[in-house]
């Protein structure tokens, strides 16, 4: 009985001690306290500063503690003035226990806040600072906002000037305000109503890009293989079906990037996930031809005439798997107006307001295809011959569709052979070669004739090395000027690598290009405004620098936000310091003419 007494006694003894050597190694972290600072203490703000064009602070964490780089958040109080995008410098990446992998700063971090404009004149702005940190011993703060005052200088941003009157001003240059952040800027201080009409009208203008209309054959193709039951009710119920989910996916994934940072669709550009869905595009093809009747494998037989008869059916649930996967997969590019809201969310926080500007911007792209969509289900024949005639059609527009999704896990010169495959077999089914003896067939035939010409033009220019759709045989008899036109990046992954390029650039200022194989508006920038001579005559006084995000590893993901952006395609500017030019960042496709104009204000 007595040893029964002692020997709990003894482990409550051993728990005392442990516990008190390990409260005093805690507590020994922070100078002895007995308990966690306060973090308006733990995270001090000061000294603030301003200048003509932008405010300057710094904010200190106590040591023991740290603050997560991604977590700082500037809003102005003030109307009139707005902010642009921080210059927050890199931190030190680690793998954090709550947040993952992240930049985190200990000591003194400065800051450099735009001030791109000040319509108001104001004297001061009210500057609210957002900011989140922990202690090393494992305990995390909330986020937190702390609300400054600070004197802005006569001036100051793009408002008036402090001068007595009738004294000489001062011409003061504002920091360019570039699209992107001008649509934040509206974001931040217009109503919300016109703001969101406004980003719905933008999204109709983007409907006619690259990155949306390959939509189109998509949605058409599910209302073409409803065959002669089709009505234009049912056309309408599907087309809305497929242009909703394709919105609330697009808001709801542009949240979650502006709030975190990352590039949630990156994930889905994956090349399985490419190949499969290219893979859906042909079975939903193959059932357009009629073509399940081949003694294909009983197995992938089944799989196929199961898939194209769901999707015949047209079933609102799996045309609304549709509209999400070509969200994530097809998808918008990365463009001014997007960039816009997701450096609202980011900035603020406001996940709402984001949210429902996102989702008028995805309702707008999706406009057209609701138009589109209803009027196939009008115009598409209810029977006969002519109803299997457009299926086929359909079915080579999901083909083309296939190859062009392809194209961004392959080398160009397979895209481009598949493509001329494409065409020759097309031309073959319109008769190329056929004897024609009415009006129509004469037709066909002359188009057959002319997609088969097309067709061995890309097939020989594949074979040849060349990989471009638009001039398959450009490379033979090019001159030295054409050649002359191509432009050399230099690879950078990493931030290091940035930085020690910059400090190696000299008297140049820099080009940073970011690059992904899946990024339309990235292919389009090389095929068609580098290429030019006299865009690529003019970078070649610049240094220049690519990041190729393709793989979308830690350090890409560390490399984009450093500089606040959210994925490819992007072109970043700095100066012969290694600065960055604010205001000058292009987001999203740019013609040569354009592109060239902006190399020479710089």
């Amino acid at each position: 009985m007595v040893l029964g007494l002692r020997i709990p006694t003894a482990l409550i003894l051993l728990l005392t001690v442990a516990f008190s050597i390990g409260s005093a190694r805690a507590l020994s972290l922070f100078g002895g306290q007995d308990e966690l600072m306060d973090p308006n203490d733990a995270f001090e703000i000061g000294p603030v500063d301003a200048d003509t064009n932008s405010v300057l602070l710094s904010i200190t964490a106590a040591e023991g503690y740290f603050l997560y780089r991604d977590k700082f958040r500037f809003t102005s109080q003030t109307d009139g003035v707005v902010l642009g995008v921080p210059t927050i410098p890199p931190g030190k990446v680690k793998q954090d226990e709550f947040f993952g992998l992240v930049e985190t700063h200990r000591g003194q971090v400065d800051i450099s806040i735009p001030l791109l404009a000040n319509t108001a004149g104001a004297r001061r702005v009210e500057l609210v600072v957002g900011n989140q940190g922990c202690a090393d011993i494992g305990v995390c703060f909330p986020p937190q906002e702390r609300t400054i005052s600070v004197s802005l200088p006569a001036g100051a941003g793009s408002g008036g000037s402090g001068a007595p009157e009738g004294a000489p001003r001062a011409a003061v240059e504002p920091i360019p305000l570039s699209e992107q952040d001008a649509l934040a800027a509206r974001l931040q201080h217009n109503a919300l109503l016109p703001t969101v009409a406004l980003f719905f009208a933008l999204g109709v203008l983007l409907a006619f890009t690259p990155c949306v209309f390959p939509m189109i054959p998509i949605l058409s193709g599910i209302i073409a293989g409803q065959g002669e039951s089709i009505t234009t009710r049912r056309a309408f119920g599907l087309s809305s079906v497929y242009v909703l989910a394709m919105a609330l996916t697009y808001a709801a994934v542009g949240v979650l990037v502006g709030l975190s940072g990352n590039n949630i669709q990156a994930v889905f550009q994956a090349p399985w996930v490419i190949v499969a869905f290219a893979a859906l595009y042909v079975a939903l093809s193959l059932s357009m031809f009629g073509l399940y009747e081949l003694q294909l494998p009983s197995a992938l037989q089944t799989r196929l005439t199961a898939l194209s008869e769901n999707q015949q059916r047209g079933t609102h649930a799996g045309v609304a798997v549709m509209g999400v996967l070509s969200a994530l997969i097809v998808g918008p590019c990365i463009t001014a107006p997007l960039v816009g809201i997701l450096i609202y969310i980011s900035s603020t926080g406001d996940a709402l307001v984001g949210g429902l500007t996102l989702f008028a911007l995805a309702l707008g792209m999706g406009a057209p295809l609701l138009v589109i969509g209803t009027s196939a289900g009008q115009w598409l024949p209810k029977a006969g011959a002519w109803m299997n005639t457009v299926k086929a059609a359909f079915g080579v527009l999901l083909l083309a569709m296939a190859i062009w999704m392809i194209d961004r896990t392959v080398p160009p010169q397979v895209t481009l052979a598949l493509a001329g495959v494409l065409a020759v077999c097309s031309g073959v089914y319109l008769g190329a070669f056929d004897a024609a003896e009415r009006g129509w067939q004469k037709l066909a035939k002359g188009a057959g004739l002319v997609a088969a010409l097309i067709g061995s033009l890309w097939l020989i220019g594949a074979a040849t090395g060349t990989g471009r759709l638009t001039a398959p045989l450009a490379h033979f008899g090019a001159s030295p000027a054409a050649n002359a036109a191509h432009v050399d990046f230099a690879p950078v992954d990493s931030l290091d690598e940035l930085h020690a390029a910059l400090e190696r650039a000299g008297t140049r200022q820099t080009i940073l290009d970011f690059y992904a194989d899946w990024c339309v508006s990235c292919k389009e920038m090389e095929a068609f405004t580098f290429s030019d001579p006299s865009v690529a005559s003019r970078m070649r006084e610049f240094q220049l620098l690519q990041a190729d995000v393709t793989a979308n590893n830690s350090e890409h993901q560390a490399l984009l936000k450093s500089l606040g952006l959210f994925g490819p395609p992007a072109i970043v500017f700095f100066d012969e310091r290694g600065d960055e030019r604010q205001g000058t960042r292009v987001v999203g496709f740019q013609n040569a003419e354009r592109f060239l104009a902006h190399l020479n204000r710089l």
